[in-house]
């Protein structure tokens, strides 16, 4: 008897396509308000003690007192932080609407003129 050849592995199959639903997700995506993304639920904070190892109640209410403290004060910050951006984006916007209004007036303003030269010119052209 001769060893079997080994046989050749199956083509891979096509993975469906994730353009059906991008596509819709990116719609509705930009339809949500600009949210900071958030922390996942489990992730570790390297400043944040582990609690549970604590015997003595005291010294656990102490750590989780102070993890509590800790939390507290990094939600204040980015909320400072966030406070801040939000300011500097309404300054911008207000700097840009006011850019806006002065386009539009000059726009306005050149409309005018052109209208004024174009009278002008037709009665000097029908002569």
């Amino acid at each position: 008897m001769q060893p079997k050849k080994p046989q050749p592995a199956p083509a891979p199959q096509p993975r469906p396509r994730r353009a059906a639903f991008c596509l819709p997700a990116a719609a509705l995506l930009g339809t949500l308000p600009v949210v900071p993304p958030l922390p996942a639920a489990a992730q570790d904070i390297r400043v944040v003690e582990v609690c549970t190892a604590e015997k003595q109640m005291e010294r656990r209410t102490g750590c989780l007192q102070s993890n509590v403290e800790f939390l507290h004060q990094a939600l204040l910050k980015l909320a400072r932080e966030t406070q801040d951006k939000l300011a500097a984006a309404d300054r911008d916007l207000a700097a840009a609407r006011a850019e806006i209004a002065a386009l539009k007036s000059a726009i306005d303003k050149l409309n005018a003129e052109l209208t004024q030269m174009r009278a002008k010119a037709e009665p000097a052209g029908k002569k």
